[in-house]
This record gives C-alpha cells, sequence and structure tokens, in this order.
C-alpha cells in the first residue's frame, strides 16, 4: 500500500505545512526518481502550472510540480526546448509519476547535451523556496540578469531538497534546431571511442553530444544546428575521423540520444545501477576497475553509467578521482553505501552547516545527502 502523501496546492500551504512539521518530511516532486527518505511524504506535484512564458525573451516561470512534459509540449509550440536535456528516470529505476520541472532542478539533472550548453542549473535564473523553518525565500529573478550576493539559486539546485523546498522556478530556454544529425563511428573499442569523442569536442564544430555504445562498439557524436551548417559540419568531421575507423551519417537520430539519455540500454535488466563522473581521459581505466556487467558512455567519456550485480560496492573498486552515485539498489544496499558519493571532510562541515542554517530542525529529506 502507499503511504499517504501531503500535497499543498499553493506556496503558502507548503509553507504552513513545513512550519507545522512535528517530525521529519520527505519531499518528492512527481516521484520518479524514487529516493527512499525517512519521513512524512509530501509532493509539490499540486504546485503545477506555467506562471510566464515570454517567447521572445526565452524565459519561462513555472511552479515547481509542473510536468516536464507539459513544459516541453508548450516550448515546443514556440520552436523552443530544454536545451539541457533532462533524463527520464522512469524505464532506468522502474518509477511510476511524472517528471516535474522542480524535480529536474531540484536534482540538476542534465543529459547529453550538458557537454556544450551545460547543466541544468547554468539555465536557472530565479527560484522561490521554503526553508526548514517554513519561510518563504526568494532570490534571482524572473530575467537573464547577474545576481548579486548570496546565490542561492545555484545552491537550490542539485541540493535535493535539503536546503529547501522549491516552490517556483524561473529559466531560460534556447531554440530548437533546424536540423541533427550524427556521426557514427564503427566498430572501435574504449580507447578509440575516447579518442573520437575528445578529437570531436575538440573540433570546431559544435558538438552537442558525444557518447559510445561498448555492445555495439560505436561512437556517436551529434551536430545540431542549420541545415546548411549542419551538413558542412558533418561532412568536415566525417572526413577527420575517418582515420579512426568506418564513418556513417545518421539523420534521424532522436532516439538514439533519448534512448542514451535515459540510458535505455540497462531498462529492465536486474542489478544495481551506478552514475559516475570522471576526466574522460581515466575512463579505459576506470572501465577495466568496474568490472562492471554493462556499461554505457556519455560526455565524452566522462559520465560512465554502469550495471552491476545487487549489493556491489563499486566506489571500493575505483581508483581514479571521480564521483560514483548509486542510482538503482535495494533498500539494504542503499543505507550501507549510501547513494551519494561521502564528501571530503571539509565540504562536508560546509554542507552541514549549510543545511544547518536553512534546515535548522533538520526535517527536510533527512539522511539524503550525508
Amino acid at each position: 500500500m502507499k503511504k499517504m502523501m501531503l500535497k499543498p496546492r499553493t506556496e503558502t500551504e507548503l509553507a504552513e505545512m513545513i512550519a507545522g512539521a512535528t517530525g521529519p518530511l520527505a519531499f518528492c516532486g512527481g516521484g520518479t526518481r524514487g529516493f527512499d527518505v525517512a519521513g512524512e511524504a509530501l509532493t509539490t506535484s499540486g504546485l503545477s502550472g506555467v506562471e510566464l512564458y515570454e517567447p521572445g525573451a526565452l524565459t519561462m516561470v513555472a511552479r515547481a510540480g509542473t510536468p516536464v512534459a507539459e513544459i516541453e509540449a508548450l516550448l515546443a509550440e514556440n520552436g523552443q526546448r530544454l536545451a539541457f536535456e533532462p533524463m527520464d528516470h522512469r524505464g532506468l529505476l522502474g518509477t511510476e509519476g511524472v517528471p516535474t520541472i522542480g524535480g529536474v532542478f531540484a536534482a540538476n539533472i542534465s543529459g547529453p547535451r550538458r557537454i556544450q550548453v551545460g547543466a541544468a542549473r547554468d539555465f536557472l535564473l530565479g527560484v522561490r523556496f521554503v526553508d526548514g523553518t517554513g519561510q518563504v525565500v526568494k532570490n534571482g529573478g524572473r530575467v537573464m540578469k547577474n545576481v548579486t550576493g548570496y546565490d542561492l539559486v545555484k545552491l537550490m539546485s542539485g541540493a535535493h531538497g535539503t536546503l529547501g523546498v522549491l516552490s517556483e522556478v524561473s529559466f531560460k530556454v534556447l531554440p530548437r534546431p533546424e536540423v541533427a544529425a550524427t556521426v557514427v563511428v564503427q566498430d572501435v573499442d574504449l580507447e578509440v571511442a575516447v579518442q573520437v569523442m575528445s578529437a570531436a569536442l575538440g573540433s570546431p564544430f559544435d558538438v552537442t553530444g558525444a557518447a559510445y555504445d561498448p555492445v555495439e562498439r560505436r561512437a556517436y557524436v551529434r551536430i545540431e544546428g542549420f541545415a546548411g551548417s549542419v551538413d558542412y559540419r558533418v561532412g568536415r568531421l566525417v572526413a577527420d575521423l575517418a582515420r579512426f575507423g568506418a564513418v556513417q551519417q545518421v539523420n534521424d537520430s532522436e532516439n538514439l540520444w533519448r534512448g542514451i539519455r535515459d540510458v535505455s540500454a540497462f531498462h529492465g535488466n536486474a542489478g544495481d545501477v551506478w552514475r559516475i563522473s570522471v576526466k574522460p581521459s581515466d575512463a579505459v581505466e576506470l572501465a577495466e576497475q568496474l568490472q562492471a556487467e554493462a556499461l554505457q558512455f556519455d560526455w565524452g567519456g566522462g559520465l560512465i553509467w554502469a550495471l552491476v550485480p545487487a549489493g556491489t560496492d563499486l566506489r571500493a573498486r575505483i581508483a581514479v578521482p571521480g564521483h560514483a552515485t548509486l542510482m538503482r539498489a535495494g533498500a539494504e544496499t542503499r543505507g550501507r553505501l549510501g547513494q551519494f558519493q561521502p564528501e571530503p571532510a571539509p565540504l562536508a562541515a560546509i554542507s552541514a552547516e549549510l543545511r544547518a542554517k536553512f534546515d535548522p530542525r533538520g526535517i527536510l529529506n533527512t539522511g539524503l545527502m550525508g
């Protein structure tokens, strides 16, 4: 039986629920990431709706519980998009629910295009949130401008609700490109694939995706923009990358990149899933250390998804600098290993001080971030 959730419909209701809480609260947006946090469940999905959209100014303001699909549909009508390409976790994690824009920014969810346009937090212009005392806090704005003082906008993105609960976000959007094409280098191992992706990313051709599938032994490089420009850049890349292996151009590759974004190769496969961030130059060495059942590489080799037997402590195998996040596992493994990479002592102290400032009672997603 699913536990009952508190579901505020307004920011005022949200503030009152937090202020009146007598114990820990476990927050989520649409519930698609499957966090197992102790406390009374509260969803922000009731805080829904686009409050302001100015296509000419490339900005949008939406309540935190607004479904991502609703926002993407509205943007598509105006030839625009969320350029940071947020992942849909449901297939990988076996969860239900509806991804929300507040959840995207709270977790700083960014897809393959991050290597070119930046992360979700780089598009965030302003936030409204409720801290652990029930106080409504506003920072940033609704237009593109520099934020002076302490930048809570960036701080809230990636905090997973441990510093406050987002009620409204304002963010930048970008035009949808006229066309997209993918250059595929075939039958290459990981070492060569990293060279392919590095060469492409180091070129002047504005690559928006660089990934590798070790099962298919294919490296993928995405180019987007105006048709004439894409044709030219693809032609140059095909010629430049031919030294690594057989090269082909794929024009209809939207489903391919959606699968890379959502790690569809792991969907339905038993085992734990880890997300590891490292220097691309360390990808080959790390892949050998992981001894994983399956791997997928994104961000030019800097983002590695690993499927391993249940209960595996993958961090104990990693001997290169990086961060390993446990994305999917049973409750015992999550409790034993923790979801997020342990922070170095100085950084952990700063994080603890921030949480004490914004959540002095320690009730917001307690224990999620360590």
